[in-house]
């Protein structure tokens, strides 16, 4: 017979239903889709604010479970979000792509980071994505410059909720 299992930890819940593991990796895939799906909703504004949810829910992903999604998945969901939002195609599959890179480039350089530093790397990429995006979509001549800052700024302001959403489901996902 085995002996049963000690842990010292007051979080230690034997009993919490975990979910199984081909349900525990779609969970990211479809938040990320989900937030891709938040642009079609018809909403009536004077000005384009909408931050692009799903690009956020990917950063907030790659940010705090860095194991959830492989190199290559920001490609597929960067096409998805292409197709979705109207941008040219291939344009978030770019900007999602170089983010990730981005993304391990900085972690090699840095051994440990907390939420401010989290904030402040998808702060810069996010305010990267919608400045490039622009260029790729709009003329260079069009006058979206002090909408596209108040977008950056609403968007920039997204991220901490997307990263307690996405701390909720991995704490209910379980660790990888």
């Amino acid at each position: 017979m085995s002996r049963p299992r000690v842990v010292d930890s007051v979080d230690y819940k034997p009993f919490e239903t975990k979910l199984p593991a081909s349900r525990a990796r779609a969970i990211p895939w479809a938040t990320v889709m989900a937030g891709s799906l938040i642009t079609i909703i018809p909403v009536v504004a004077t000005i384009p604010l909408l931050p692009p949810f799903g690009f956020v829910m990917l950063l907030a992903w790659r940010l705090l479970a860095r194991f959830a999604f492989r190199p290559w998945a920001a490609a597929p969901l960067g096409f998805f979000d292409d197709l979705v939002s109207g941008q040219p195609l291939g344009s978030a599959v770019l900007m999602w792509s170089l983010a990730f890179v981005a993304i391990d480039m900085l972690e090699q350089r840095l051994a440990f980071r907390d939420h401010w530093q989290d904030w402040l790397i998808a702060s810069g990429l996010i305010a990267l994505c919608i400045i490039v995006g622009r260029f790729i979509a709009v003329p260079v001549g069009a006058h979206v410059d002090t909408i596209l800052i108040a977008q950056i700024a609403v968007t920039i302001l997204t991220f901490p909720l997307a990263a307690r959403i996405v701390a909720a489901i991995q704490n209910k996902r379980g660790a990888e």
